[in-house]
């Protein structure tokens, strides 16, 4: 499949299988946390079809005028592939094996903000590439320290910075789910989270949040039966 922007030819093509793939350290100690219990939590609550992806630091690919880029998103949501998960082992391409992304989150570490670097030019930097090759229509920028969450939404072909609701929420229409920041304890790190919620407000739960709950429904249980006077099993 061919289409055209600014001055590319973008091609979808299969990465070679002999394409030596960068095998750079992640930025942050926190960035494989964030991005698991972003995906943790939607398993959980079913909001992970079959053919779903949601990958981390794994490269998405096109080829611009016969030169293939791949950009690593820190996280990313792809609804639907349509090949099997041993063809996309190692990298995507979107269009020749399933659809885009519908969202694509970057978590800031560094000082440099390649996160919004416009770079036309090959290679092109993130933002144009989302923007403008795969025309992702979600992209989150966030910087886990200070808790800074940007949306941008793709309107008239470009990001345009999105406003949250009252609850500081920002609705992800093609997931039918709310995203926002909770600052919070997972994996004895009190940091700040990116979580989803759904329609109604509920908040998606992690495992253990959901250990916890039955625990406390289990004890309540047995408050109960014993002030009835009966003694529960163990």
């Amino acid at each position: 499949m061919t289409a055209l922007t600014q001055d590319y030819q973008i091609t979808w093509e299969k990465l070679p299988d002999d394409y030596k793939l960068p095998d750079d350290p992640v930025d942050n100690i926190n960035q494989p946390a964030l991005a698991a219990a972003l995906t943790e939590s939607l398993q959980l609550a079913g909001k992970i079809s079959v053919n779903a992806l949601t990958p981390t630091n794994y490269g998405i690919c096109a080829t611009l005028n016969g030169k293939m880029v791949i950009k690593a998103p820190d996280w990313a949501y792809i609804p639907n592939i349509r090949v099997e998960r041993e063809e996309v082992k190692r990298s995507y391409t979107p269009q020749l094996q399933g659809e885009i992304p519908v969202i694509v989150m970057e978590f800031i570490s560094d000082t440099q903000e390649t996160e919004y670097s416009i770079k036309a030019t090959y290679p092109p930097g993130k933002w144009f590439f989302y923007e403008r090759i795969l025309k992702v229509p979600n992209y989150i920028i966030f910087e886990p320290d200070s808790g800074s969450f940007e949306m941008y939404r793709l309107q008239n072909e470009q990001y345009i910075l999105q406003e949250p609701d009252e609850n500081q929420r920002y609705w992800i229409a093609e997931m039918n789910l709310y995203l926002g920041v909770w600052q919070g304890t997972r994996e004895n790190r009190v940091v700040k989270w990116l979580r989803w919620w759904d329609e109604q407000g509920n908040l998606l739960l992690w495992g253990g949040e959901l250990a916890q709950q039955e625990r406390q429904r289990a004890e309540r249980l047995a408050a109960q039966l014993r002030a009835a006077g009966i003694e529960p099993e163990d």
